[in-house]
């Protein structure tokens, strides 16, 4: 995987960090031309450069710029996984590529090293508010300089990575929101993949209990045109059967499914393009272009906090309507079957379905809550704000498991349901493959 600045998406972050493939560097050029500015400002005082750093921003400082990576080292909490400690890496090598950090850019070569050769750093959960990842940093930091201990991928023998930062690049390295933007990338790439499985799921629902494709037309499409919508709709059309139904109307579950994982749909693809922005940004403060440095508030995280905290409820509204389907092919008036689709009268069948379902659903609207209507104030009230994008990351990490539940849930009903297909419904090819691959586990 080719790294130069620019281009990085949430997919390759994930290839990158899960899926073991390699970086390699295409250019220095933009960052040796920032470290060449840095290096040539000797006439006024650089923020972390030349002063100290928050409420000691006015402080003239001679050197001693790696204590402060050293006094924030401090992460708590449970340690990070290393395949999103190795997500970090790569974003802070890619956003160190696009320029304008100021830092000597042989640290480049190191980072790429500890991603190739299995080294991460022993992070901890806690230590951020979206406004860059300190404890995060300053950690790798010194691991860096050999202070700490580098975590290793099993069976590796390489030696550890290692480079010279010099006092004058501790704040560059560590101003940024590196991890923060590798839990989102990750976070949304699996969700993705999530919301694409949930229209199949949908689809054998549909065909489950002889759902009408009515709603599902292109003209009602048309009619009201949200991209996501639009595109929900398109995608069912291809799975379920255009057969009149005998219902002229079907629960919301069905009827409004295009409408409200549509939405879903969206508010991903709002987060991805936020996400991938500054993946690829330069949001360095100081930001060193065009011969000078240039105090900012590019590191603030509002657009990714933002985006994050409108998608997690769009995830349980998604999660919310998959429920209700399973509840309909609970439904003899709808399945044909016997309640909940057990194979003799009066057993319990699939009924435990629902309570897990729910009890999934209910974790996802509590970590729907939005992170942004709350601020910090820091550092004697230099620091007056805070996006919490950190929080925004993790809480829809945190979803993935309670919506791929929720949607195996109904999968596993419907292909119950499933089980015996009226000869004159017969299922779509791929619609039988998903059936079939499915092993039923529940009991009857």
């Amino acid at each position: 995987m080719e790294l130069d600045g620019s281009g990085l998406t949430c997919a390759r972050v994930h290839e990158a960090a899960c899926e073991g493939a390699r970086v390699s560097i295409v250019s220095l050029d933009r960052a040796r031309a920032a470290w060449a500015t840095a290096q040539a400002l000797t006439g006024r005082p650089v923020y972390g450069r030349s002063t100290g750093v928050g409420a000691n921003r006015d402080v003239l400082l001679e050197g001693g710029g790696l204590d402060l990576l050293r006094s924030h080292a401090c992460g708590a909490g449970p340690p990070v996984e290393p395949e999103r400690a190795r997500a970090m890496l790569v974003v802070r090598l890619n956003q160190l590529l696009a320029g304008g950090s100021g830092i000597d850019p042989g640290v480049c070569e190191a980072l790429a090293y500890a991603i190739n050769h299995g080294f991460t750093p022993p992070l901890r959960t806690y230590g951020a508010i979206g406004t860059g990842d300190l404890t995060a940093l300053s950690t790798t930091a010194l691991c860096l300089l050999g202070e700490l201990p580098w975590n290793r991928a099993p069976g590796v023998t390489a030696p550890e990575p290692r480079f010279r930062l010099a006092s004058s690049d501790a704040l560059p390295f560590i101003s940024s929101g590196a991890a923060t933007l590798a839990d989102a990338a990750i976070a949304v790439h699996r969700l993705r993949r999530l919301l694409d499985a949930a229209a199949e799921v949908a689809a054998m629902s549909f065909a489950a209990v002889d759902a009408s494709a009515e709603p599902l037309a292109a003209v009602v499409h048309e009619a009201r045109p949200h991209p996501g919508q639009a595109a929900v709709a398109a995608a069912l059309r291809g799975l379920v059967s255009h057969e009149p139904s005998t219902r002229v109307q079907d629960p919301y579950g069905f009827r409004a499914f295009a409408q409200v994982h549509g939405a879903a749909v969206d508010a991903l693809g709002r987060a991805v393009t936020a996400i991938e922005t500054d993946l690829n940004a330069s949001a360095e403060n100081p930001l060193f272009a065009d011969g000078l440095a240039w105090h900012n508030g590019n590191f603030h995280s509002a657009p990714v906090a933002l985006a994050l905290d409108a998608l997690r409820p769009a995830l349980v509204q998604t999660a919310q309507l998959s429920a209700a389907r399973l509840a309909t092919l609970m439904d003899p008036a709808y399945t044909g079957r016997l309640p909940f689709l057990a194979d003799r009268p009066g057993a319990s069948g699939m009924l435990i379905l629902e309570y897990v379902a729910q009890d999934a659903v209910a974790e996802l609207r509590h970590l729907a809550a939005p992170v942004t209507t709350g601020t910090a104030v820091l550092s004697r009230g230099a620091e007056d704000h805070a996006g919490f994008a950190t929080q925004a990351a993790r809480h829809t990490l945190r979803c993935l498991e309670p919506l791929e539940i929720v949607l195996a849930c109904e999968r596993t009903a419907a292909a119950r349901a499933l089980d015996a297909p009226a000869p004159d419904r017969p299922l779509t090819a791929d619609l039988e493959a998903s059936r079939q691959a499915l092993t039923r586990v529940a009991p009857g």
